[in-house]
């Protein structure tokens, strides 16, 4: 609410018309003669949907925020010492201000922007003007509904289902970061005093809940099955529906239950088995419905587990398939395939720009277990003869998920012809201690790298990423996996029993997380673990780092958990070792390495403050009422 969002949420603003067509349209070109009365704008479904096509484009595309992109701040990424004006450079060093464009966010932070841009531009895009825009937004909307008198029923509800839902949506999405804030629900007079006070959390989470609620009541599941929806056929895939609600609606009352949220509001560092509960029912809800077939959402088959993030040759298709619930909007002339896809592999591999993000060797062991459902050691270096892992074999016998996510020494990177003699050497993740694809400017810091969110041939070489192959990369804000997992938290933590079930879904946390481990071809929790509430909920921790790892989640878990500025959550490490013998050109698992040993890259000095994202010094300085967060 500083200057800038000041006058949009205050301030008096023009209402046009946008003829109603798919989401990727740019409703902000506009002629001259589309300027129309509030009557004529709210009168109809076709032009009440056009206002409020604007809010979809409000939400930011966090995986296109720069020409390279950071949104992973929790200990599971690092990026390569060229970049020392990202976000996750600047939480690592403790300094959380870094979010704000006034304190060195620029184009690369996706939570702020210099205005409320709601065009083409992902670059220029941030959450913080953008919330704002949207809120007062949907109230006009909301307080308009009455003039939306040439429509059906159905009509006047998907309205006031979507506007209920983006008032909500941009609620959560700011008091996730920043704790209890004023809930807006009015246009604000641009006369008046500013006056609205910080709610708590659990205040503010309660306005949520009810916006969401009433959005589910009023949306289908499908807008294909409506007869309004029928007209735009086969181009809804991105509206707000039913289960979108109630996915937002669950996670807000499990964030509400989360321990960090809870002791800001009742002084208790524990879950909030009500808050809890109410989650656990919501999903469940979702869940039914799913596996009884009555959704369009599934969980996508393991042999298509990255199509959740990208798609190729398939003419520009939406990643996403039936898992992707919630998405920001794409444009048909998608740019990732030029500037995401090259921010996982050092410069002289993809010829993109030298700041890259590589995964940490924490995050990585202490996540990526075995196949058969055990972690691996505390100390990677030490056999273990339970799981079966080897530290001279250290990629053989892993989850699944790590050979779909990770890139370790001696993985085929370059699938092609290399013209460069000299560079024949790079056909192979060289990630051993010294290795080229350790380079200290661009290279990789930890003895690891990524392709969950781009396939390996995006290199100069096999250029998986020309136009041509049509490269297209979205993270989800949410997917089904996630919601058979805050299920799986919400019920355990609800109910305080591994064995428990929800009133609206017959799963226990232990089924609903096999659900996830079985698509993956892995073994059910092991017995180890099921001993009790106290046993399991570890492994369910880490089965949500491994199943949603580099997906924008792990900064937000470890925060609401409150175990952001505890050991070992606080240090970066790489994996330091030596290539013994021959090497296995068609197997790297069968690679032998020596000398292992784990090395500090970064400890970062954490206290209670850095639970929340400071504000605005603009915004706080507006009014006595919207003060600062503690310690900042």
């Amino acid at each position: 609410m500083n200057n800038a969002i000041k006058s949009l949420i205050r301030g008096s603003i023009w209402i046009a018309m946008f003829l109603i067509v798919s989401s990727c349209e740019d409703y902000l070109e506009r002629a001259p003669e589309s300027i129309i009365s509030e009557e004529q704008a709210f009168q109809n479904f076709t032009n009440f949907q056009g206002y409020v096509e604007e809010l979809y484009h409000c939400v930011p595309n966090f995986t296109l925020s720069g020409y390279t992109s950071s949104w992973n701040w929790g200990e599971d990424e690092i990026e390569s010492t060229a970049g020392t004006f990202h976000l996750s450079y600047n939480i690592d060093r403790g300094n959380f201000w870094g979010w704000q464009v006034e304190n060195g966010a620029g184009n690369n932070g996706w939570l702020d922007a210099s205005s409320a841009n709601t065009n083409r531009d992902h670059k220029n895009k941030g959450l913080w003007p953008l919330a704002w825009y949207g809120i007062r937004k949907a109230n006009m909307g909301l307080e308009n509904l009455s003039l939306m008198t040439d429509a059906t029923e159905e009509e006047r509800q998907l309205i006031e289902g979507q506007l209920l839902f983006f008032r909500a949506w941009f609620h959560f999405s700011l008091i996730q970061y920043f704790g209890g804030l004023p809930y807006v629900d009015q246009v604000l007079p641009s006369d008046e005093q500013l006056t609205l006070p910080r709610l708590s959390y659990h205040e503010s989470a309660e306005r949520v809940a009810q916006d969401l609620e009433r959005a589910a009541d009023l949306l289908p599941i499908d807008w294909d099955d409506t007869t309004t929806g029928r007209r735009t056929l086969g181009k809804n895939q991105q509206r707000i529906n039913k289960i979108k609600a109630l996915g937002y609606l669950g996670k807000n009352y499990l964030w509400a239950g989360s321990p960090l949220m809870n002791s800001v509001s009742t002084g208790s560092e524990t879950y909030h088995a009500e808050y809890c509960k109410k989650a656990a029912d919501t999903f469940g809800e979702i869940l039914q419905l799913v596996e009884a077939g009555e959704t369009q959402y599934a969980l996508l088959p393991f042999d298509k587990y990255n199509d959740n993030f990208y798609t190729t040759s398939q003419n520009w298709a939406l990643p996403g398939g039936t898992e992707a619930i919630f998405r920001s909007v794409y444009y048909s002339a998608n740019d990732t395939h030029w500037r995401i896809s090259k921010q996982y592999k050092p410069t002289f591999v993809d010829e993109g720009d030298p700041t890259n993000f590589y995964p940490t060797a924490n995050y990585v062991h202490d996540n990526f277990g075995m196949a058969n459902g055990l972690p691996l050691p505390d100390d990677v270096t030490q056999t273990d003869p339970e799981s079966g892992y080897d530290p001279y074999y250290p990629w053989k016998g892993r989850d699944p998920r790590f050979y779909t996510s990770i890139v370790y020494d001696g993985v085929k990177v370059v699938q092609g012809a290399i013209p460069e003699a000299s560079q024949e050497i790079n056909r192979y993740a060289n990630l051993h201690t010294g290795g080229t694809y350790r380079e200290v400017v661009t290279g990789s810091p930890s003895g690891y790298a990524m392709h969950k969110f781009a396939p390996l041939a995006a290199n100069k070489y096999d250029r998986a990423y020309d136009w041509g192959t049509a490269l297209h990369i979205n993270v989800p804000y949410m997917r089904l996996a996630d919601i058979y997992l805050m299920y799986a938290e919400a019920t355990l933590m609800g109910y305080n029993s591994i064995g428990a079930t929800s009133s609206t879904f017959a799963k226990t946390p232990v089924e609903a997380v096999n659900v996830i481990r079985e698509r993956a071809g892995m073994v059910g929790v092991h017995e180890r673990f099921l001993g009790s509430v106290e046993d399991f909920l570890p492994e369910l921790r880490r089965e949500r780092a491994v199943e949603l790892a580099f997906e924008r989640h792990r900064f937000n878990d470890l925060r609401r958990w409150m175990l952001l500025i505890e050991e070992p959550y606080t240090t970066k490490t790489s994996f330091e070792f030596d290539r013994a013998g021959e090497f296995n050109t068609e197997d790297p698992t069968e690679n032998r390495i020596v000398n292992m040993r784990e090395e500090v890259i970064i400890e970062r000095v954490f206290t209670n403050k850095h639970y929340w994202l400071p504000l605005k010094l603009a915004d706080v300085s507006l009014y006595p009422e919207f003060y600062q967060n503690p310690g900042w």
